[in-house]
């Protein structure tokens, strides 16, 4: 039996729960319409129809996306070009072929993920760090936080032997290398912290305790005190504790680590999302022409995936406001061969990113689900 911790709160052990897509024809009502007479009451839509209407106009665009991921992968696991061998786009890919309901055993991209499982666990060294040697990288433990999120996610639906000893392996690498402070930094060592470093290993702390694996509370209490310093006066969220100011992805960073650590509520939840409520995508503010953000940085990506989780946990008025603003945004900047691209880190990374945004109302992913 697993042991698990009491540090982080879990999901319920049905975690994949298929989305029901379906058209409604309410026949009674066009007939009422067309007598006459009164038209019955349509019954209200279940969270899954509501969910399948916000992301069907969608359909095509992520059917798109994945097609190019998957004809994008090598053989190997890994993608061409500059961060193509990077572990956090591969990780990043695997989550986005996972929101799609496929598993490394079977769906359409069984295939893909398999390759991700291989190259990822291939990638993991006898410390517990994921990392290849290298490979273009922003920083290795952004790398490594993205590909424990990704082995999480896996664990329970690959039969691997090795799959439970290299997860557990990195995960403890995570809880060894927090600073005193309760964050981490670039490299795998205690000594410094940022906030867009931190809610990586956060996020994978999470999965992994979401699939049995023990997590020490004590590391998730003393993360949580470091993200709840880093919140500026505004509800934004500053890069490290000893510098000043906010920014949008930064801030969704920090509201989502928040979520992640187990706090659903609260002054700085609130604060937090009052700020994010000043950046609603693109195409619903003026003056912006549709598709610019196919060009922008890499962190539009960034901060939007942090963005709509945020949004998706707070649900409600926020959630209807937020996801259909960067559906559209997305759909507009989607190129005819079915990837976003991305000026940075490359449209790999920024396909699998707009993929994971715009399936979110699946539901299928347990890191997402409320």
């Amino acid at each position: 039996m697993p042991v698990v911790s009491e540090g982080l709160p879990t999901h319920p052990a049905s975690h994949w729960r298929p989305v029901q897509k379906t058209m409604w024809k309410n026949w009674a009502a066009l007939m009422a319409l067309v007598l006459g007479a009164p038209a019955a009451p349509v019954a209200a839509q279940s969270p899954a129809e509501t969910a399948a209407a916000l992301i069907a106009p969608a359909d095509q665009a992520v059917d798109r996306g994945l097609a190019y991921l998957a004809r994008s992968q090598n053989d190997d696991g890994a993608y061409g070009g500059g961060y193509g061998r990077n572990v956090a786009v591969v990780g990043l890919s695997g989550m986005a072929y996972l929101a799609s309901g496929s598993t490394p055993e079977r769906g359409q991209y069984a295939v893909n993920l398999d390759r991700c499982l291989n190259y990822l666990l291939s990638a993991s060294q006898p410390s517990g760090f994921i990392t290849i040697g290298g490979a273009t990288s922003q920083g290795p433990m952004y790398g490594h936080g993205f590909a424990t999120l990704f082995l999480a996610e896996a664990y329970g639906m690959s039969p691997r032997d090795d799959l439970r000893d290299k997860l557990t392996a990195a995960i403890n690498l995570i809880v060894s290398t927090q600073n005193d402070e309760g964050g981490w930094r670039y490299q795998p060592r205690p000594d410094d912290a940022d906030l867009s470093v931190t809610i990586c290993q956060i996020m994978a702390l999470r999965a992994a305790r979401n699939a049995g694996i023990h997590v020490p509370a004590d590391t998730v209490e003393k993360c949580t005190n470091y993200v709840r310093k880093c919140q500026n006066p505004d509800g934004g969220f500053r890069y490290m504790l000893n510098q000043r100011g906010s920014v949008f992805p930064r801030s969704a960073a920090g509201v989502v680590a928040l979520y992640s650590a187990g706090v659903y509520e609260g002054p700085e939840i609130e604060r937090g999302l009052a700020y994010l409520d000043q950046h609603l995508p693109g195409l619903r503010q003026p003056g912006r022409r549709p598709g610019v953000i196919g060009r922008r940085a890499g962190h539009f990506y960034y901060g939007h995936y942090y963005g709509v989780q945020a949004m998706w946990q707070a649900g409600g008025e926020r959630w209807a406001r937020w996801y259909p603003a960067i559906r559209d945004d997305l759909l507009a900047a989607q190129q005819p061969d079915g990837r976003w691209d991305d000026s940075n880190i490359g449209p790999v990374y920024s396909t699998a990113m707009a993929s994971i945004i715009l399936q979110i109302p699946n539901d299928l992913l347990p890191i997402f689900q409320r």
